[in-house]
């Protein structure tokens, strides 16, 4: 199996693609007839469009995050961050994860998190 993608719901796609165009450039696929708009991150796929049942921003933002490697948190934080990313976390190494992973949280417009992350290998026993 391979993870490839996420869809974000929303009440003001056309908002969140503004939104993630500033972030990451221009979108690799549109679909305006049905209000659709993609971009791919590295092998990932971020979706997002109308959803009849989401309304607003999100109640729980922290349920689900988008990760997002980089070998530079500090330097992409600084960048979404002033391209109008809503700050959640600056960057911070997490002491359960063992040594050399950075992470940064940054909000949406629809209050969806996106979290960068360093490059990181689990332990091969699964503990730090």
């Amino acid at each position: 199996m391979n993870m490839n993608g996420v869809l974000l719901g929303s009440e003001k796609p056309k908002e969140l693609a503004a939104f993630y165009t500033k972030m990451f450039g221009e979108p690799a696929w549109k679909d305006e007839d049905n209000g659709w708009t993609g971009f791919m991150i590295g092998q990932g796929f971020l979706g997002m469009g109308p959803h009849s049942e989401v309304k607003g921003k999100s109640e729980s933002p922290g349920r689900v995050m988008i990760q997002i490697e980089t070998k530079d948190v500090k330097g992409e934080f600084e960048k979404f961050k002033d391209r109008g990313a809503e700050v959640v976390a600056e960057p911070y190494q997490p002491t359960m994860a063992g040594d050399g992973l950075w992470l940064a949280t940054l909000a949406d417009p629809d209050g969806n998190y996106f979290q960068l992350a360093s490059p990181w290998e689990p332990p091969a026993d699964g503990k730090k």
